[in-house]
């Protein structure tokens, strides 16, 4: 809460950190617990900057949960045999997708299955009989991840640092950006990459691998994201909000940008850069100065408060024969947002669209908790897909991946002044114009008006 100082996005709450300059960030934990992540927010550097952020219950409180033996962060992440930041401007200028990363890592270690990297994975000991909580995060650039440890089953009690009802499975599905808390108990015989205390050395056997989906397997990930719910009465759990404001339906996906002159872009098609939409509006970034110095000073002319709430043609979203009809196949550049009103409550239907190729989005809302309402495949029908909103107990989260084809429904309560960036967590997505951002106005009492800003703020 009035923290947005502190929320980081290039050129959305502040001007990047120069080299050789520092910025010290400040905001206040307020009724929240459980584990985050901290990351760059600017070009792709967040490939390799990031860490786990975990907040605990405070002293006297207690997990809704049995206590576990230990906590172990995981961190899922990518690495690339390049310099990151040069392979994505190059990946912009020639209008193509991004590069694919060479290996996956735990922890920062790549893992013994890639033959340039022996004895560089990471280990998890542990003593059988017990239960650990493993904090899992998604840091990978652009792919969302399955993750199973072989043979064991693991109980989901928590998503994006909210509380949720456990859920057993042997396969958990993590969008790039989510959080997911697991309880996993050590009840196998000795042996593998989750070293049991006592096996023999582990790097004379072979470990026993997990049985992983498909990377394109909709039906287990929709299984596993539909299957979450929220903890009722646990801590810090929020019921939804029932009256709605602010309702919004916003098509989200792939389009083109026509090549500059004098540029080669390598498509697809050829003669095109690849871009993307929120309801055909293709986000900008300001060059001179961020959206929250822009709210906070009143300075006009670099944003509109006109994103619009629907998008401009109604059409089959999820049929990928009709991309060479669409007026949308081109969408306008802009730096168009949505103004909304301290404490008004807010509902998007974000529909996937199969424009140039469908894909699972993880759409991102910073400065806000929501409850994902429902989810499915083909286009919204208000008719009947209202009628399956869980008003009960929906999960809570901050990142939700959009299914492929599909649809998902949010609902948050718009009570934390500032101006907020929602977007694709695919980095190679958010450049290319998946994004848009909201601003909210401050509250009536001085508790819930934006402060100035420090006075370390980056400058441009």
């Amino acid at each position: 809460m009035l923290s947005a100082w502190a929320d980081g996005p290039d050129m959305i709450t502040q001007c990047p950190i120069r080299p050789g300059n520092k910025y010290t960030y400040k905001f206040k934990i307020i009724k929240q617990e459980g584990t985050f992540w901290w990351h760059s927010h600017t070009s792709t550097l967040r490939a390799t900057l990031y860490g786990a952020i975990i907040i605990r219950p405070r002293a006297g409180s207690s997990y809704p949960f049995p206590k576990p033996y230990r906590e172990v962060p995981i961190l899922l992440g990518e690495w690339w045999n390049g310099n990151v930041v040069d392979m994505a401007n190059q990946a912009l200028a020639h209008g193509t997708g991004p590069n694919i990363s060479d290996a996956y890592t735990i922890n920062g270690w790549p893992g013994d299955l890639y033959p340039c990297s022996q004895n560089q994975m990471y280990k998890l000991k542990v003593k059988q009989g017990k239960t650990y909580l493993l904090r899992i995060t998604n840091a990978a650039v652009d792919n969302n991840l399955f993750y199973k440890i072989a043979n064991h089953k693991m109980i989901v009690v928590a998503v994006d640092a909210r509380y949720t009802n456990p859920y057993v499975t042997d396969v958990l599905v993590v969008a790039s950006g989510q959080t997911i808390d697991v309880l996993l108990t050590a009840d196998q015989p000795i042996g593998g990459v989750i070293v049991y205390e006592g096996a023999p050395s582990w790097t004379s056997r072979t470990p026993l691998m997990p049985v992983l989906p498909a990377f394109n397997d909709t039906p287990t990930a929709h299984k596993f994201s539909t299957s979450l719910t929220a903890l009722v009465g646990g801590p810090h759990w929020e019921p939804v909000p029932l009256k709605v404001d602010h309702k919004m339906f916003v098509t989200i996906g792939m389009a083109l940008d026509v090549c500059p002159s004098n540029t080669t872009c390598q498509g697809p098609p050829v003669g095109a850069k690849l871009s993307a939409s929120m309801n055909n509006v293709s986000y900008v970034p300001p060059s001179s100065l961020s959206l929250l110095q822009a709210f906070f000073f009143n300075v006009r002319g670099v944003y509109t408060t006109d994103f619009p709430v629907k998008p401009p043609v109604q059409f089959d979203y999820t049929n990928p024969s009709i991309n060479g009809d669409l007026p949308l196949l081109f969408a306008p550049k802009g730096t168009r947002i949505t103004k909304l009103k301290f404490n008004s409550t807010v509902e998007m239907v974000m529909q996937n669209t199969a424009i140039i190729g469908a894909e699972n989005h993880p759409m991102h809302l910073h400065g806000f908790d929501f409850h994902v309402l429902a989810q499915g495949f083909g286009n919204f029908n208000p008719a009947t897909d209202t009628l399956k909103y869980n008003l009960f107990n929906p999960q809570i989260r901050h990142t939700i991946g959009v299914p492929v084809g599909g649809w998902a429904v949010i609902r948050f309560v718009a009570n934390n002044p500032g101006v907020w960036f929602m977007h694709c967590h695919f980095d190679g997505h958010l450049p290319i114009g998946l994004a848009t951002a909201f601003v909210v106005e401050n509250g009536p009492t001085p508790e819930t008006t934006l402060p100035p800003p420090p006075v370390d703020l980056p400058q441009c």
